[in-house]
Formats: structure tokens, sequence, C-alpha cells
């Protein structure tokens, strides 16, 4: 198949397009590189059945495909804060532009959608039908109501023009690619480590997080895309760690010696988040396999030899 990917350069949009090609398909990468990195896609640049096309998707685009996966927007809070209205345009405008895509050229729309349409949840773990408990006006609104509006087009696109989606809702994923500057909290903690600093940990450490490795949220997506179902369905771990017990993870990883700091909690940022899977696991036959250790190691050494390499370039 012909499949279009936003964001493609970006974290997961890089593993997915790894996979897909794997799979045979052909893909077209759009990104605007605004978190984006093109390191992630280089070893495909010459590959006959791979074309990236640098777009900001909040401006209109003209293509062929069969299947789009829309994943195009900053989803750590440094970076969809540091311009919120650009943020909300890309849920709104550029949604808007890959359904009205899809509708014209009959393809199947994938929305990766969040578990920040939750907020800061009431119900726990968090299943579908929860509704969640979002503050509108907040600093994190941008991205939380840009994905609720986000899903809303999808459904409505759905119901209306009877274009063929499939929604996920993604909670804490990490791996390699993550950015170093993210300001997610796996990412935090590895730099942080590294670079022999203190681990920053918000409050006092005891809201809870599931991390899911970026490998299994890539099976995840593929499952749901050429099923039967249109969602939304929950993609993330179903283990709960305290942020406390993840600082201390990374820490015996990296360096036992790393201090640990504490800082106060940002407004908005969730008590707890796990999502209940059992929809995933019921239509799609999906769950995570990749435990906690095994991924943290794959992620640190990624970023050692990011680190490393930024070393050696800033000697030179």
């Amino acid at each position: 198949m012909r499949i279009l990917v936003t964001g493609g350069a970006g974290f997961i949009g890089s593993h997915l397009i790894d996979r897909l090609i794997a799979d045979g398909h052909e893909i077209l990468c759009l990104d605007n590189f605004y978190t984006g990195n093109k390191d992630n896609i280089v070893k495909w640049l010459d590959n006959p059945y791979f074309e990236l096309i640098r777009h900001d998707i909040t401006e209109p685009i003209r293509l062929e495909v069969d299947q789009i996966y829309h994943l195009a927007c900053p989803a750590s809070p440094v970076h969809y804060q540091y311009n919120p209205v650009k943020t909300v345009k890309t849920n709104v405008m550029g949604t808007l532009n890959m359904l009205g895509l899809a509708k014209r050229v009959k393809a199947r729309f994938f929305l990766a959608s969040t578990s920040e349409v939750y907020g800061d949840p009431e119900v726990h773990p968090q299943t579908e039908e929860y509704r969640g408990s979002v503050n509108p006006i907040g600093i994190r609104s941008c991205y939380d109501e840009g994905k609720r509006i986000a899903e809303t087009l999808a459904f409505d696109y759905y119901r209306q023009n009877k274009v063929d989606i499939r929604v996920v809702r993604i909670f804490n994923t990490y791996g390699p690619r993550m950015l170093e500057n993210d300001g997610r909290v796996v990412s935090n903690f590895i730099v942080q480590a590294l670079r022999g600093e203190p681990l920053t940990v918000y409050g006092d450490g005891s809201q809870t997080r599931s991390f899911c490795y970026v490998s299994d949220l890539v099976e995840g997506f593929i499952r749901l895309m050429n099923s039967d179902y249109v969602g939304p369905v929950n993609l993330g771990n179903p283990d709960e760690y305290t942020i406390l017990e993840l600082a201390e993870a990374v820490q015996n990883l990296i360096n036992p010696e790393a201090k640990i700091k504490f800082e106060p909690l940002p407004s908005d940022d969730p008590r707890r988040r796990r999502p209940d899977i059992t929809k995933a696991k019921t239509l799609l036959n999906w769950e995570p396999t990749v435990p906690l250790q095994q991924g943290l190691k794959l992620t640190v050494e990624d970023f050692r030899n990011r680190i490393n390499k930024e070393k050696k370039a800033s000697v030179s």
C-alpha cells in the first residue's frame, strides 16, 4: 500500500515508518521538522519506496494514498506549550486537512490521540468510555483540548462523510529517538543521569504513570489500522509506576550515586495515569511485551550514543 505518515520524522512516526517499510509498503513521510529529526529517517532517503515531503499540515496538500497515519503534533509539554496557538492549529486545522484528504482519496484515516484527553482522571484505571476531566483554559489545554477536538472531527467525518477512521489513545511511550530536550520524564531522567546531574522529580514523586515501549505501541497501531474496529482504543502499558520508582530505576541503570532533587509540581499535572487495555486485548489481541527494565536499557543505550557524539563534536 501507499501510506502517508504525518509527523513521520518524529520519535514514534519514524519507528512506525521502519516497520511499514519492513512490511513492504510505499511510504510518504510528511514533517515540518518542528520536533521531527532528519536523523530518524536518514537511512530511508535513498530508498525508492520512501519519499520525504517537508510540509506543515496546517496548510492543505494533495496526495494519492491508501492509508493515512496522522501523528503530526508536538507531544511533550515543553514543545506544545512553547507555541500553544500553533499546537491548537496543528490539532484542528491539521486534522481537518488530513480528514479532507482521506475523504477525497477514500483513504483509511488513523488518528493518534492521547491519554491526555482524560485530563487529571477521576476514574482509575481509564477506560475508553471515561469522558475525562480537562481544564479548557490551562497551560496544557492547547494539547489536551486540541486532541479532544481532533477526535470530534474524526468521528464527525466518519458519521457525516463515511470516512473510514481509526482512533487510538496513546499513553506514555518511551524508547530510542526520544528528543533529549522534550521535558518528558523518561528522557529527563536519562539525560540528567548521563550528564551526572541530579534527577528532578516534581512534587513528592508519588504521582503515577505507565510506560509503554515504542515497538509495542507501533504493533498496536498496525493492528488497529488493519482491524475493523473504529475505536477509540487505549494503547499503553497497564503496569503503573510512581515517578520516584522510575527515577530510582534510571539511577540504578546509569549512576547509582546520582542525587534526586524535588521541585514543585507544574499546574494541571495529572496525579495518576494507567490505561485499561481490555479493548486492545480482546479486539486486537494486543498487549505490551517489553518490560520496563529491558526497554529502559535500550533507551539509555541510544541516549548514551547521542550524548557521546555531542561531546565529541563539541571537543573537535
